[in-house]
């Protein structure tokens, strides 16, 4: 025997077995103690606490029990460790100042702000708040798992259904074995909306959340300096949140007295008027001369009085730098997500409960669905039984036993064993016509049912409607104003208040390079000069895209695939003048074989704004600024373009403008945009231009007639020709001709609508870049060919036109050169003769949202 024994022993290296023992009991710790899950934002003894108190049937309608008797249930049925800690849990779960949304009712003494303790559990009594319903509601539903108790006798939930994202709204705080976590409070309103703004755009990100949730909520008020740490809060899960107290100056017989209303989360009031004393004794605060708490049940009320001679915002300052009227709160959003703690931002927090209660309504639905499903299988037996009431009373008559008239009445009318035993179990007063008659009403009823459940089961839209429809009844119940109030302190500088506004030149070229350089360091040129190198261009590369605009707009980046993408122009790498550029892709997530043909720089999206698209077959479309405001990562559709065509332009108007648009072929119309109604996103749009075959839209902006219309064509010719020359046409016509398009100078390649005090920074295939004054450009009829502004070798071209505000160091000296004068490449002015205009309104396939 002693042998046997002596045989089971292993040899085990101590230092192993003390790290995999130490290893399994802190990630015990870790997931069944002291962290919470994401789901439902409670920890495994708040769990089981509202559990057992569900089990009691301790709701809000019920009376008040002795907490003893919850602790009791708790301990020995699903917590088996001491009771001070469940009860100690149970209290703060009843402080108002603890818990932004009380999940407990508690009657008696728990506690106060100022340490006090919690009388013993024998004394005070407790039930569940409505708030805690909502955690558990539907928990008989199946919609979620139960797990054996630590004895087995009993089950409990592995976690609660949760109707509103309690890690959120409520916060929680724990410590476990090398980690911790300390989540702060939220407002209910807030976190609903945010959640509402997830479902509608699953993309959405933590910064764009803070225009939902705009930062923690503390039950004790006070104040947040700043959002930077908010911000870094949401984005990484970690943080620091500087907390002060809300602080009043008054006047009182020419003396002052600071009074404080409200203080940081989790400080004791008590403590922090001892550490005021203290420092009045050791004089380290000067000018105090008396030290009251006042608060009562009608709110906190310190004062502290001071005197005459001394200033009082002075002391009130030193009373944030030496006590706990200002602290920071140490934001850790550690949970169990999966079975194991992660690290979460704010997307994440969200994204986990959409998932959980998508789950949910999943599960509640199956249920519901089953349910249904049984009792309208019993309700068409019943059905027949009234239909053969006669024939079946014979046949039960007839029958020796239950048994023998069951086993008849299946054979004999095709029924199942649950609806024989129904028929059998009926009473004879339902068969009175007024019964059949609520028996047909409720099977309808449950036909309908069971279509819905099933449509809801076949549709995850239907699934995230429910969930959002929930949630905005939970709020228009449970939702409170904000109590604590975000200020702005030195906290709250960005990144970006410490990068200067200036003008900035942006490139874009054909293989997806970008760079922005100071406008300055392109100089103003005479017209018909060389030009300098505005960039290095490689594997044949040219610019495709040049714009101008400061340094801290929005830029709305739109390709030819009808996408839009947004950046701050100060994320564009700066770089010298002859540098290639950043990869597009590392700024904005483009697909492949995507290009950026257009690019409008917003200040902010408020205002009757529009954007107006113009593509390259002549489709033109007008869409609300603010339907742009929300762009992901990836981007958004703009407009919905047709397989052969390709956005080359995109205008951003008031609503009420004149647009005009240029063909290859020297074609032009103008037309005023309230001929384009408005349209979704998503739209196709409607036809701008008719064109001729093998014609192009080359370019469209917005016109007046005090302004001129600038003509750049491929050869480097061009010319200013007055925009009242061109008459306002219906939309859809062939318009009228803008140029006189020959050999000589070529197709065109660009039209813009120019000013006399703007410069022309023209840019070829091969990078060469020339800038000039527009008033040293010839204004010309509308049928000329225009004057050479730069000399294009063979195998050259002109790639890109683009007008920006005059430098101030531009020092042009020649004068314009006017329609009939000579010069190198001049033509005669003609007669403008106008081609006849087809004023047809024929619409392409337009598409809504």
């Amino acid at each position: 025997m002693a042998e046997e024994n002596f045989s089971q022993i292993k040899d085990r290296d101590i230092g192993t077995e003390m790290r995999e023992s130490f290893m399994d009991y802190a990630m015990s710790i870790i997931v069944s103690r002291a962290l919470p899950d994401v789901r439902d934002g409670l920890k495994p003894v708040h769990r089981r606490i509202l559990y057992a108190m569900s089990e009691l049937g301790m709701a809000p309608d019920k009376p008040y029990k002795k907490s003893a008797r919850i602790v009791g249930e708790v301990i020995g049925k699903y917590h088996p460790h001491g009771d001070t800690a469940v009860y100690d849990t149970m209290v703060r779960m009843a402080q108002d100042f603890s818990m932004r949304y009380m999940l407990i009712d508690g009657h008696g003494n728990f506690g106060s702000v100022d340490g006090d303790m919690a009388a013993a559990m024998r004394y005070t009594e407790a039930r569940m708040s409505k708030m805690a319903l909502e955690m558990l509601r539907d928990l008989n539903k199946d919609t979620v798992d139960f797990i054996p108790n630590y004895d087995g006798e009993e089950r409990e939930p592995v976690v609660l259904p949760a109707r509103y994202p309690n890690l959120l709204v409520n916060g929680v705080s724990g410590i476990a074995v090398g980690m911790a976590t300390n989540i702060p409070p939220h407002n209910l309103g807030e976190v609903i909306d945010g959640v509402q703004a997830m479902i509608e755009n699953p993309d959405i990100t933590s910064m764009e959340l803070m225009d939902y949730i705009h930062g923690p909520d503390f039950p004790t008020s006070g104040y947040i300096l700043g959002r930077s740490g908010i911000r870094q809060a949401y984005q990484t899960g970690r943080g620091s949140i500087t907390m002060r107290a809300k602080a009043t100056i008054e006047e009182n017989n020419n003396k002052a007295r600071i009074v404080v209303n409200e203080i940081p989360y989790q400080v004791n009031k008590a403590r922090l008027v001892e550490k005021i004393a203290e420092l009045v004794r050791e004089k380290r605060i000067e000018g105090i001369t008396d030290l009251r708490d006042e608060s009562d049940r009608n709110g906190m009320r310190i004062v502290v009085e001071l005197r005459r001679d001394v200033n009082p915002n002075v002391v009130l300052n030193n009373l944030y730098k030496h006590t706990a009227m200002q602290s920071t709160f140490g934001v850790n959003m550690l949970a169990i997500v999966n079975n194991e703690p992660k690290l979460l931002g704010l997307r994440e927090v969200i994204h986990h409960y959409i998932q959980h209660q998508i789950e949910v309504i999943r599960r509640r639905t199956e249920f519901d669905l089953k349910k249904a499903e049984a009792r309208a299988h019993i309700l068409e037996g019943l059905r027949i039984a009234l239909d053969n009431v006669d024939a079946m009373i014979a046949l039960i008559r007839g029958s020796q036993t239950t048994e023998i008239a069951r086993e008849s009445l299946m054979e004999r009318f095709s029924l199942s064993q649950e609806q024989a035993q129904a028929i059998l179990d009926m009473r004879l007063q339902r068969l009175t016509g007024l019964e059949r008659d609520k028996i047909e009403n409720e099977y309808n009823e449950l036909q309908r049912l069971i279509a819905e459940y099933r449509d809801i089961l076949a549709n995850q839209a239907r699934v995230l409607e429910i969930i959002s429809e929930e949630l905005n009844e939970l709020k228009q119940r449970f939702n409170d104003e904000r109590r604590t109030e975000i200020t702005v302190g030195e906290e709250s500088i960005l990144d970006e208040d410490l990068i200067p506004q200036e003008e900035v030149v942006v490139t874009v070229t054909h293989t997806g390079y970008i760079k922005r350089s100071p406008v300055t360091t392109y100089r103003s040129q005479r017209r018909g000069g060389r030009g300098v190198m505005g960039v290095d261009m490689k594997d044949q590369d040219f610019v495709q895209h040049l714009f101008v605009t400061n340094s801290h707009n929005h830029l709305l980046f739109f390709t030819d695939k009808g996408k839009v993408y947004r950046i701050k122009a100060y994320e564009i790498p700066e770089l010298g003048r002859t540098a290639r550029g950043t990869p597009v892709i590392n700024l904005i997530q483009i697909e492949q074989g995507e290009s950026v043909n257009a690019v409008i720089p917003v200040q902010d999206f408020e205002g009757d704004q529009y954007l107006f698209f113009g593509t390259r077959q002549g489709v033109v479309k007008k869409t609300r600024l603010d339907d742009y405001v929300n762009i992901r990562k990836g981007g958004l559709i703009a407009i919905n373009m047709r397989e052969d065509d390709e956005l080359i332009e995109v205008k951003l108007t008031d609503g009420k403008q004149d647009m005009i648009m240029g063909t290859a072929y020297g074609m032009s119309i103008r037309f005023n945009e309230s001929d384009v109604r408005s349209m979704g996103r998503s739209a196709t749009g409607v036809k701008g231009v008719t064109l001729d075959e093998g014609d192009r839209v080359v370019g469209m902006d917005i016109i007046s007639d005090d302004m001129k219309v600038l003509i750049v064509t491929a050869k480097g010719y061009g010319k200013r020709t007055p925009g009242d020359e061109y008459r306002i046409q219906s939309r859809g016509g062939k318009g009228i001709k803008t140029m006189n398009v020959t050999d000589k100078n070529g197709e065109l390649s660009g039209l813009k609508v120019v000013g006399d005090t703007d410069d022309l920074m023209i840019i070829t295939t091969s990078g060469t870049l020339i800038r000039m004054g527009i008033e040293t450009i010839s204004t010309m009829g509308r049928n000329t060919q225009g004057v050479r502004l730069i000399h294009i070798r063979d195998e050259d071209a002109v790639a890109t036109v683009c007008v920006t505000a005059k430098s101030e160091d531009s020092e042009d000296e020649l004068e314009p050169v006017e329609a009939g004068t000579e010069a190198e490449g001049t033509e005669s002015a003609a007669t403008a003769t106008d081609t006849p205009s087809d004023s047809s309104d024929n619409e392409t396939n337009e598409t809504t949202e």
